[in-house]
């Protein structure tokens, strides 16, 4: 297999070149579009507007273009799974029972847009009647609290694998795919930038499982013999520049700066008096210690694991869909 490892600018060929050596099928914004078919547009224009969060330009052309058509596949892929859950009750000989939850991963970089892209993605399956109910986990929720992270002495790796309780998040997953009535997964408090205890999420037998974060396609090892992207029916890693990553890190950043971080109660308001320009200082150092080195180190090399890519150029538009062949 193809090294998959640097960085899209440097390994574009590699990536998407049409051969019988690539695993992926590349396929440009405009041939992409048109496989929507007559997929209807389900979301509105104020809908869309309230996505844009922190500052990823998303608009009607983007979601009719891009995401209405990721809408259609991973749909026909959730099809095909509850026929091939039936066809094996049928094959065991045992009566029909509810299919577990189709559970979908999404990777990526810190300030990529794959929230954007997994909220995008929430609310338009739950448009389609075969999956009506659709529920979005974040893996931040899974991080081990601050004290906890100050006690192993990795505050300072917040993010990287060894950051999360993996064992905790894997028993999640395991659960949800196992039909459990209810399961719930840790809160986490962007503001307070930590776990909120006593505070959960609960996942009730949804029939599609949205899981977003960082590190979710890490392979298994001898460590972790069984990993939460084993569990994936479908995932999605959404991919830039690092460059470009960067910028958008640093304007997001100064953003919340002249919003969230005002808050008294942020854990972030200590830099609320910074300057825009001490801001983007703050930003680079953040980026360059501790961002680039776990997107270089853990999260890129697990692109090429991913069912779908999504490239993104340097206005935040998805210019290719890059999908594994099957």
């Amino acid at each position: 297999m193809t090294d998959f490892s640097t960085d899209f600018s440097t390994d574009t060929q590699a990536l998407t070149r049409q051969d019988a050596t690539s695993p992926f099928i590349e396929v440009d914004r405009a041939e992409w579009a048109r496989l929507a078919g007559e997929t209807p547009m389900p979301l509105s224009e104020a809908e869309i507007a309230a996505y844009r969060g922190l500052g990823d330009p998303l608009d009607l052309a983007e979601v009719s273009e891009v995401y209405r058509p990721l809408s259609r596949l991973i749909n026909q892929y959730a099809i095909a799974a509850r026929d091939t859950h039936h066809r094996t009750r049928g094959f065991l000989q045992r009566d029909a029972d509810r299919p577990s939850p189709f559970v979908l991963g999404i990777a990526g970089s810190v300030a990529v847009g794959k929230s954007t892209v997994a909220r995008v993605m929430r609310d338009m399956l739950a448009r389609w009647p075969e999956t009506p109910s659709v529920q979005l986990i974040t893996t931040d929720g899974f991080l081990y609290p601050n004290a906890e992270l100050e006690r192993r002495g990795i505050a300072h790796r917040k993010g990287f694998p060894e950051s999360y309780d993996r064992r905790a998040l894997l028993r999640f997953v395991t659960q949800v795919k196992s039909g459990v009535a209810e399961v719930t997964a840790p809160h986490y408090d962007h503001l307070t930038y930590d776990i909120v205890p006593g505070e959960f999420t609960v996942v009730r037998r949804p029939d599609i499982l949205i899981i977003e974060g960082l590190n979710v396609l890490q392979p298994a090892s001898m460590a972790h013999p069984l990993a939460v992207s084993d569990l994936f029916d479908f995932s999605i890693y959404v991919d830039a520049r690092t460059a470009d990553i960067e910028r958008w890190f640093q304007d997001r950043l100064l953003r919340l700066k002249n919003a969230a971080f005002q808050d008294p109660t942020s854990f972030f308001h200590q830099f609320a008096g910074l300057s825009d320009a001490e801001a983007r200082d703050f930003a680079h150092e953040v980026w360059t210690g501790i961002n680039e080195p776990n997107l270089i180190e853990n999260i890129r090399p697990t692109r090429a694991r991913a069912s779908l890519v999504l490239r993104k150029e340097a206005d935040h538009h998805v210019q290719k869909v890059l999908l594994r062949k099957v």
